[in-house]
């Protein structure tokens, strides 16, 4: 994409010139409300998930984005997720919970599970919420900016359908099973936001909408051979953060996806592994999540900490750079200045998502304007 920072730092995101449309995100927000509503989803619920959605295409990762509707709206068809769940506590104390979702859409359940975990946090200076038979909740990332919103250090979890292959495996067997760390900073904080695979899921799909290949070591054919193609990787398998093997590392991600596991599936009392389904159905996924928030001044005041991450950061960021590049950034500083972007210009939404949201649009007579390309 062409739109440039002062430093140079571009979007961050997967699509390319000429490829997508701007959409304005408050327009989309409300398409993606008003859609939801009309499968039956109660109005705050549906703002939640909207929010949640959009938010994603805000801070380019578009493949978690509105992209992602017409799934969530086909297992509300289905009735695998609910539109009315009885989100249930099923195990608390002062410091942690357990919730049962009730096969909700997972942005539900989780935006009050975390805020729980918060609550639990600002009492007892740290708070855990363990949620099981929930849905996809979109990106982690959400969840722990409303805990760093709190100036709260956030942590969040979840498992999903398997997708990824254990280390010298051809079977998917663990999800991307991403990890979000949000921890206060004297400015945007530092958010990190990351699947325990070598890319999500959602970048093949992206690939995929818009006919491009990709780097070879994302993904296995279904025979375990590295390939590029994304057709033939949706029918393989993702490969662990790390690389194939254990030469790069690749183990040490597969390890990592199953402690998210653990926490997400195994501890919640949800599914896990190869048992996680989808949530278009055909069966109710049970997908997990864990949520953690923590005051910091439980270790020392709140704006010491402050003070020194910024002193961290700005050690890394100053560090000797690599001839011919210009810039070391953080974690969540590209999202940040690519959402501050797109609250200008809009979102990004390709050529297929867009079809996607006319459709569904046609389907329940909620009408989206989509803005010029303005690429």
């Amino acid at each position: 994409m062409r739109v440039l920072g002062e430093a140079g730092m571009k979007e961050k995101g997967e699509l390319v010139d000429g490829m997508y449309t701007r959409v304005n995100h408050e327009a989309l927000t409300q398409f993606v409300r008003k859609v939801l509503e009309k499968f039956g989803v109660p109005s705050e619920d549906a703002a939640i998930t909207a929010q949640v959605l959009v938010k994603a295409d805000l801070r380019g990762i578009e493949s978690h984005g509105a992209a992602r509707l017409k799934r969530y709206t086909d297992g509300l068809k289905n009735g695998v997720v609910k539109t009315n769940p009885n989100i249930a506590t099923i195990y608390e104390t002062p410091v942690t919970a357990v919730l049962d979702g009730d096969s909700g859409l997972g942005q539900v359940v989780s935006h009050k599970a975390m805020n729980m975990a918060i609550t639990k946090a600002k009492q007892n200076h740290i708070g855990l919420v363990a949620v099981r038979n929930s849905n996809h909740f979109g990106i982690a990332g959400f969840y722990g900016l409303m805990a760093l919103r709190q100036n709260l250090i956030g942590l969040v979890m979840t498992n999903s359908e398997p997708l990824v292959a254990p280390t010298f495996a051809k079977q998917k067997l663990l999800g991307t099973n991403p990890i979000c760390v949000a921890v206060p900073t004297g400015g945007e904080g530092f958010v990190l936001d990351m699947a325990t695979s070598v890319a999500p899921i959602g970048k093949i799909e992206v690939a995929r909408r818009i006919g491009k290949k990709v780097p070879l070591g994302w993904g296995i054919d279904a025979d375990g051979r590295i390939t590029d193609d994304p057709e033939e990787i949706s029918e393989g398998a993702l490969i662990p953060l790390g690389g194939f093997g254990e030469t790069l590392g690749g183990h040490k991600g597969y390890g990592l996806g199953v402690v998210v596991d653990v926490f997400s599936g195994v501890l919640s009392g949800a599914s896990w592994g190869g048992n996680v389904g989808k949530t278009q159905g055909p069966v109710a996924p049970n997908v997990g999540h864990f949520f953690g928030a923590m005051r910091v001044e439980a270790f020392m005041p709140l704006e010491d900490f402050k003070a020194r991450m910024s002193k961290f950061v700005r050690s890394l960021k100053d560090a000797d750079k690599v001839t011919g590049l210009e810039e070391i950034y953080v974690a969540g500083e590209k999202s940040t200045y690519t959402e501050q972007v797109r609250r200008k210009v809009g979102v990004a939404l390709d050529a297929k998502t867009v079809d996607m949201l006319t459709q569904l649009g046609l389907e329940t007579g909620v009408e989206l304007s989509f803005r010029k390309n303005v690429s």
